[in-house]
């Protein structure tokens, strides 16, 4: 059966689902309990915007509430992981992995080959991504291409409902640690689901739209914004194909090469800040490796190089969005445009 559910909802289900599955699953998070000597159930958030909510009521002491103390329960969910327990722990915000990077950094992703494969981290960290919300400059960043960057390390940032589910349930049977990005912008965006459980394989990339003109490559919150783009193009008669990357290590060069192999253009979008971001590595690569099959130079789309703005009417300026895509998608059909 497929309904019509929220991103969030699609997330919740599977972790629901794994829960269920799994009798060892354990879940750490901030708020997903109460707090000590709150109300329990009647103040179990659900995580700071309410992901896991239920979840304590049905699993209990399988749910721990934990304090805003991310280096502490990042090692513990790390520790548990290699003794055979998986976990999936909330870093709430993208912008606190720093307080226990070292855990993901120097632990997590380099166990497996410290000890010769033979050693397993069945860990998932569910955290925020991206701008949109008014959180400001610490509460809004899209920080992806950090952990991208770090072998050992696999990075999921899903665009839709169905996606969410899927990926998640994979993140959580995958025994290698997972970061799994969640763009908050898009938690209330709805799209159909099946009820049941299901996985989408990491190393998959969606052709959103098909195309021919111009391959748009991008992930996360800017994918409905390139399809507003492409929408908006086919006006002009401009066919745009838009690959949504889904995982972003391991990453689906494949399908990027045989896209712009096919249109010869390449607009690469990415909300993070420009300097050694997703879309930088996706221009990079293809250049290296379909440079023949380019017609015009590749173009890139992020946001500007500043911290995120508080101001709602700046945020709004600062995010890149469908009007940026297609400026960009002029100059890389008509290149001194």
């Amino acid at each position: 059966m497929t309904r019509h559910i929220t991103l969030k909802s699609a997330l919740n289900e599977a972790l629901d689902q794994e829960m269920a599955r799994d009798p060892k699953l354990l879940i750490f998070g901030q708020d997903t309990a109460g707090g000590i000597d709150a109300g329990g159930v009647a103040d179990s958030w659900g995580g700071v915007l309410g992901v896991t909510k239920g979840l304590y009521t049905k699993y209990g002491n399988r749910v721990i509430d934990t304090p805003p103390t991310e280096m502490a329960y990042v090692g513990a969910a790390v520790g548990a992981a290699l003794a055979g327990v998986p976990v999936v722990a909330e870093v709430p915000f993208i912008d606190f992995m720093g307080v226990c990077f070292d855990q993901l950094l120097n632990q997590a992703a380099k166990i497996r080959y410290m000890f010769g494969g033979t050693a397993e981290i069945p860990l998932v960290i569910r955290t925020m991504v991206g701008a949109g919300i008014n959180g400001a400059a610490q509460h809004s960043q899209m920080l992806t291409a950090m952990f991208t960057h770090i072998p050992g390390l696999k990075v999921v940032c899903p665009s839709t409902p169905y996606d969410a589910k899927g990926l998640m349930i994979e993140a959580i049977r995958d025994k290698d640690p997972v970061i799994f990005c969640e763009p908050k912008f898009l938690y209330d965006t709805s799209g159909s689901v099946p009820a049941e459980p299901y996985t989408i394989p990491f190393r998959q990339a969606q052709v959103a739209k098909e195309g021919h003109d111009v391959s748009i490559v991008t992930y996360g919150p800017m994918v409905p914004r390139a399809l507003d783009a492409a929408s908006q193009l086919k006006q002009k008669n401009i066919n745009a194909e838009v690959i949504d990357l889904r995982t972003l290590s391991p990453l689906d060069l494949a399908t990027v090469l045989k896209s712009v192999r096919k249109t010869g253009r390449l607009v690469a979008a990415d909300e993070a800040h420009p300097r050694c971001n997703i879309a930088t590595d996706i221009i990079a690569q293809v250049t290296e490796q379909c440079f023949s099959s380019l017609k015009s130079a590749p173009q890139m789309v992020s946001a500007p190089h500043t911290p995120v703005p508080f101001s709602p009417v700046l945020e709004k300026a600062y995010i890149p969005g469908a009007e940026d895509i297609i400026t960009a998608v002029t100059k890389a059909i008509i290149p001194h445009s």
